[in-house]
């Protein structure tokens, strides 16, 4: 199998190669004059089993990923391995007129097998033309954040909606997890706090599966120090963290970010690479 990693998951697709016990394939990136994209795979692709592994948060990224897939049309097998797709929020329609973007953009990938990582909404992965598998990184997760040897912490999750997602990370690790709670006892004034269990002298971990502004965390941030959590971690599988995210974050009182690397920033301390490696061994 050859693995050839995108512009935007050049490193992780050479921790998978690795994983494998193989290398990553070479690709020039570039750019014409007038902007567009210039791609090219430095190794010969035809009939070969071909793994492309790209991340989409810009709309460059994906084009890039289009093109990388144009350009394995004669493999014998191509996989495509998106850690991070962008537009995957967008799978509802609210407005007379509206596309589903995450419709529009799984439509596109023409492959025989596609991988994504804790996407967003799992009821995209119905729109992709080929079998679709999302993977989960909360095992890693919880592996990672067990390594601390914080004394006795709990995982929190922002909302009762990633709660799930924060089971799994505690999983098998004897962590107590919660979710937070808005309750608005006036026109303007909320309060934020867990739901069943006291944060107090303890060291909390909040966990999403991405964080994009950090406005929602921050403000979690600071009503969790208030009520008396010793320390406060942020944990996510997807580091966005979009224009001045960690700055606000470290300015309300985050002790330190965790993330994977399905996003490559300074952030992302451990690697989906075992995960999407296993992944293809059972090909």
């Amino acid at each position: 199998m050859k693995i050839v990693g995108g512009p935007a998951s050049q490193l992780l697709a050479s921790r998978t190669a690795r994983a494998l016990g193989t290398d990553s394939v070479l690709c020039e990136f570039n750019r014409f004059p007038d902007g567009e994209l210039y791609l090219r795979i430095a190794d010969e692709t035809e009939n070969e089993i071909v793994t492309l592994i790209q991340s989409t948060p810009t709309d460059s990224d994906l084009v890039s990923l289009l093109q990388l897939i144009d350009a394995c049309e004669g493999a014998k097998k191509l996989n495509v391995v998106i850690p991070y797709m962008g537009y995957a929020r967008q799978d509802k329609k609210f407005k007379p007129g509206e596309p589903i973007s995450a419709r529009a953009v799984a439509r596109c990938i023409n492959a025989d097998r596609i991988f994504t990582v804790n996407i967003h909404e799992k009821s995209v992965l119905e729109h992709f033309p080929a079998p679709a598998e999302n993977l989960d990184a909360a095992k890693l997760l919880g592996e990672y954040i067990a390594g601390f040897g914080l004394e006795n912490p709990i995982l929190v999750a922002p909302d009762a909606g990633a709660e799930g997602l924060v089971k799994n990370v505690s999983s098998g690790l004897g962590f107590d997890y919660d979710h937070l709670q808005k309750t608005r006892l006036s026109g303007d004034t909320v309060i934020i706090k867990t739901k069943n269990v006291d944060v107090t002298g303890r060291h909390v971990v909040l966990v999403d599966d991405m964080i994009a502004t950090g406005g929602t965390m921050a403000e979690s941030i600071r009503m969790l120090r208030d009520q008396g959590a010793v320390d406060v971690y942020l944990a996510c599988v997807h580091p966005v963290l979009a224009r001045n995210a960690v700055l606000r974050l470290f300015n309300a009182g985050v002790r330190d970010i965790i993330s994977t690397d399905t996003l490559e920033k300074a952030e992302s301390r451990l690697s989906v690479a075992p995960l999407i490696a296993e992944a293809l061994k059972r090909l």
